[in-house]
């Protein structure tokens, strides 16, 4: 079976869940009169693509007139707001989203209309209960505290996970899907999701819309997985995020972290190419997208020629004459840094006296967006600290410390940025941080502003652990932590000569007006639409109900269900049977406590290996041993150790080997490389066949386990390059065994009926006479795809295990692992002859002409 990007490794799930067709969905959906006009197009109905922008707050200001008139005006300084103007024009844009106003119930479809008519807006109304636990609740308090990196320690602490937030959470997230379906007028709309209030909205759209083309960017950080598998909920936000078709991040740190969660957490690993990261999800590729958002300049510079600007500015000019001014610009939140900066201004006037009465320090602290007992501790630490220093160095018409605790409008926010010698940003933590972006720009100004002579300067001390770090280059980057340090950067930045100032400014001024929100919002959407362009030849089934539970496995275009009715059909009407079974990841299921088969599993062979009709083989890279102590008492099973390197053919007691003549004295030369690899990587271990040495790391550490068995591949092929061992790497494990030792091999010579299976010949060394295609590949599915199309009556892949498990009125086994229908070539081979008569005395008729059925599974 192929999915749209590859191998579907989860055969099992797809098997023994309930599965629906995504078209007829959402055709059902569609006829039930929401959308009743609209059809699966890729457009809309204006003929233009249709991209829904959803984030937690629209950007609207809103306010009520004392007449009770709503006025709803256009917030042009919100990021998402800006982002229009990258978005191509073919593109519709409609915003999905809260607002910052409670609206009664009885108003909310007024509103609705008004905002839809005058700014394509679709409010989403959440009540207020649910929205004080779902913002204030779980997103500030837990989900915010945790994406930077902090852990409710105390047993008192409200980012302890709290179900009931979690519920509200969920809840907030169902009301904004249910109106993004509201607004969707096809399935292949694109639907661009904003930050870590909406990450189960994912999931829920596409439980809705299988095939939605739905994007994710995340504006915060994204932990590293020691901090995020702390989450009960690890697994549901994961998965919800990878229902995505692109994940946006601002830096490669949050993107290195979230893959890092989705291998040590979900077994999923990604894949480069061209310049791209991706990740195989259930058949979708999932890209992953780095690059950090801009500012829009333009608007910055539109407000120079704003009269109150001019007016502030001439006052800050006035109030600062022969001062270096050091801007802080900050919300004030925890991971903001406020206190760090001060202690560290203080420290730059205790070492550095010649400064004092000529710096100065602007803090402009915005209103915080939460509460709680750490921001009113903050709030306290800061007003102390500020009145400490201007009590201990303020001098006549000398403030070391002016500080703005008051929301600062964008046209005195412009003034303060062009005053400015130095901007400062300490952050412990912070998604992206845009003010050094906007200080570059208000410090460049527009053609002509000030002097004609004038050469536009300016310095930054930023915080390393900022999302605008990396791509500020001429910025000296600090450890907000360490006090000494930041002071000796600011001290080094009031220092710097204008004309370095002048060079710095010049790099920076560069990057920013290149990279703008608009080219961000560009670039973004693009990939969006390059990633999602397969998406009208998938087949879509939906697994599962819940969020830990739901899966949507994309198939190939040409994938059809097997239908059980028409396989029992074909079953009960064919000859004769060939049943070819893996055992791990079939009979039973992978890392299960007891590898040996349950008795339910013992009794089903049993019974096929009753009907005369059936030949039974199991085929397996597991040793004679353990193959012949499960199934001692099933001599009717034929047996395949070590991938067919010994077999015990169907009603025969003696095992023999495919190749007696093999050279096995390599295992001495790998032996002692496996035991060197094994003491280095702590949870390996080593399984010695009596053909093949294999390396196991599953329970190692997965970073460090494929970073050795990377290493361990490249040092055996090196040592066995003149041997005819080859060296393969599976899952979680490394193995060499001889050349030509395939399962597929071994399934092309049981469908020819070769005596050497049956131990009529003395079999050969690898590759000398057996008449088998070495080239065979070595996967599991090689073992179902050598037979499909063999024999006359049945449909090619059939699960033939589970389907005459169920005519013999048995149930499934390793209980409920069903076999999975396999795909493969439908070529036919050449018909099996006439097998000799079997032994007496294991009473077996011939074996004619007949039915090949292959049960495929996983490794084993």
């Amino acid at each position: 079976m192929k999915t749209m990007g590859g191998s579907y490794h989860n055969l099992a799930a797809l098997a023994t869940a309930e599965f629906s067709d995504a078209r007829q969905a959402q055709a059902s959906r569609f006829g039930q009169g929401q959308q009743s006009g609209s059809t699966l197009s890729l457009d809309s109905a204006s003929g233009r693509n249709r991209l829904l922008i959803v984030s937690n707050v629209l950007p609207i200001r809103a306010n009520r007139a004392p007449t009770g008139v709503w006025n709803f005006e256009w917030d042009e300084d919100a990021l998402v707001a800006q982002a229009k103007e990258g978005i191509p024009d073919d593109y519709e844009v409609i915003y999905v989203g809260s607002l910052s106003v409670d609206v009664d119930i009885m108003e909310q479809e007024e509103v609705s209309i008004q905002l839809k008519q005058q700014h394509n807006c679709a409010p989403v109304f959440i009540s207020p209960e649910v929205k004080e636990k779902y913002y204030k609740g779980f997103c500030k308090q837990q989900l915010w505290p945790l994406f930077h990196y902090v852990l409710p320690m105390a047993p008192s602490s409200a980012g302890r996970f709290n179900s009931e937030l979690w519920q509200a959470y969920v809840k907030a997230n169902k009301t904004f899907m249910e109106k993004v379906v509201e607004e969707c007028s096809s399935d292949t709309d694109y639907v661009w999701i904003h930050d870590y209030h909406l990450l189960v909205l994912p999931s829920l759209l596409r439980k809705r819309f299988n095939m939605i083309r739905c994007g994710l960017f995340l504006h915060s950080p994204f932990p590293s997985s020691e901090i995020f598998r702390t989450f009960p909920k690890r697994e549901e936000l994961l998965r919800s995020m990878l229902n995505a078709d692109l994940i946006g991040f601002h830096t490669f740190d949050y993107a290195r972290h979230f893959l890092s969660c989705a291998s040590r957490m979900l077994g999923l690993e990604h894949e480069t190419q061209r310049g791209t990261i991706s990740i195989e999800y259930y058949g979708r590729t999932v890209g992953i997208k780095i690059m950090p958002t801009g500012v829009n300049p333009q608007r910055l510079l539109e407000g120079f020629n704003w009269p109150e600007f001019k007016w502030r500015r001439g006052e800050l000019m006035s109030q600062f004459e022969g001062c270096q001014v050091l801007l802080g610009v900050d919300d004030l939140d925890v991971f903001k840094g406020i206190e760090l900066k001060l202690q560290a201004f203080e420290r730059l006037l205790e070492e550095h006296p010649e400064w004092r009465g000529k710096a100065v320090l602007v803090q402009i602290t915005n209103a915080p967006r939460s509460t709680g007992k750490e921001l009113a501790e903050l709030h306290e630490a800061v007003k102390t600290l500020v009145s400490a220093i201007n009590s201990r160095w303020s001098s006549p018409g000398y403030e070391p410390v002016c500080y703005l605790e008051r929301h600062v409008p964008l046209h005195e926010r412009i003034a303060f940025y062009t005053v400015a010698d130095v901007a400062v940003v300490t952050a412990t933590r912070d998604g992206m941080n845009l003010v050094p972006y906007e200080y570059v720009v208000c410090r460049q100004g527009p053609p002509g502003w000030a002097d004609p002579d004038h050469k536009p300067a300016s310095m930054l001390v930023v915080s390393e652990f900022v999302g605008c770090s990396p791509s500020l280059s001429g910025a000296i980057r600090v450890n907000p932590w360490s006090v000494d340090a930041v002071a000796d950067a600011m001290f080094s930045a009031i220092k710097t000569t204008s004309e370095h100032r002048k060079l710095r400014h010049d790099k920076h001024w560069k990057y920013v007006s290149e990279h703008t929100v608009a080219f961000w919002a560009n670039s973004y959407v693009q990939d969006l639409a390059r990633s999602t362009k397969s998406h009208v030849a998938m087949k879509c089934y939906g697994l599962g109900l819940g969020l830990d539970t739901f899966r949507l496995v994309a198939l190939d275009a040409n994938f059809k269900k097997l239908e059980s009715t028409n396989v029992m059909a074909a079953y009960r009407s064919t000859r004769r049977r060939l049943l070819l079974l893996d055992y791990d990841g079939t009979l039973i299921p992978h890392r299960n406590i007891s590898a040996a088969p349950p008795d339910s599993v013992l009794d089903v062979l049993a019974s096929l290996t009753a009907d005369s009709a059936n030949e039974v083989w199991i085929i397996s890279g597991r040793s004679q041993q353990e193959l012949g102590a499960w199934f001692e008492a099933l001599p009717g099973v034929g047996l395949a150790a070590e991938h067919g390197f010994f077999i015990r053919p169907p009603w025969k007691q003696r095992w023999h080997s495919r190749f007696p003549l093999a050279d096995h004295s390599w295992q001495a030369m790998v032996m002692p490389i496996l035991k060197q690899y094994c003491e280095c990587t702590d949870g390996s271990h080593i399984e010695q066949k009596a053909s093949a040495l294999v390396w196991h790391y599953g329970d190692a550490d997965p970073d460090f386990g494929n970073w050795q068995a990377k290493e361990l591949l490249d040092h055996l092929e090196d040592v066995l390059s003149n041997k005819p061992i080859e060296v393969i790497s599976g899952n979680t494990i490394v193995e060499a065994k001889p050349q030509g030792v395939t399962k597929g091999s071994l399934v092309e010579l049981i469908c020819k009926r070769d005596p050497v299976v049956t131990g009529e010949r003395t079999p050969t060394m690898p590759g000398s006479s057996s008449g088998v295609d070495n080239d065979i590949g070595h996967s599991d599915a090689a073992v179902a795809a050598a037979a499909p199309g063999v024999y006359d009556g049945l449909l090619p892949g059939a699960g033939a295990a589970a389907v005459a498990a169920h005519s013999l009125g048995l149930g499934s086994p390793a209980g409920g692992q069903q076999w999975q229908a396999a795909g493969g070539s439908s070529g036919a081979m050449p018909p099996i002859p006439q097998q000799q008569q079997r032994q007496q005395s294991a009473g077996h008729p011939p074996l004619p002409s007949g039915q090949a059925m292959a049960g495929a599974g996983s490794k084993g």
